[in-house]
């Protein structure tokens, strides 16, 4: 079972321009949006990376954040895709999830020592929890999130 965040407001960097925000924790499941672009912050959706708002996502927010590494070529990346997405809907309002393309940021694969794909790196409070490399089914994912992240009340 995983630890819970005792904290009233959590700090979430917006997935599109890398603004970071700070939402009251009662409101995360109620669909909060960046002060700066006013996009969704808690979509329940994956989220498309580039290397800015992924060193964003991973070094400032306050709640887990999972981050699948893929490649449109990629056979199990593709396949993987639908039970990210279900994964993620099952966890909206607790932990954010998002994806970065390694073919289109090559220098992101080796900064974070990503040796095969699909993988999947767990960040929270600006640092790696865990990672797990290989395609999961949905029920796996929320598994190794409630396990190794800090989730909301």
């Amino acid at each position: 079972m995983a630890a819970t965040l005792e904290k009233t407001d959590v700090k979430l960097a917006c997935p599109t321009c890398a603004q970071v925000n700070r939402v009251p924790v009662g409101k995360l499941s109620a669909g909060p949006k960046c002060g700066t672009c006013g996009e969704p912050l808690m979509s329940g959706k994956v989220s498309e990376l580039d290397p800015k708002t992924l060193t964003a996502l991973s070094k400032k927010d306050d709640l887990p954040v999972i981050v699948d590494f893929w490649a449109p070529w990629c056979g199990p990346c593709r396949m993987m895709a639908p039970e990210f997405a279900k994964a993620a809907q099952e966890l909206k309002g607790k932990a954010r999830f998002a994806k970065i393309n390694t073919e289109e940021h090559p220098t992101v694969s080796m900064k974070n020592g990503i040796r095969g794909i699909p993988a999947l790196i767990l960040y929270q409070g600006g640092k790696e929890i865990a990672r797990i490399a290989g395609a999961r089914p949905a029920r796996d994912i929320i598994a190794f999130v409630e396990q190794n992240g800090k989730l909301p009340a």
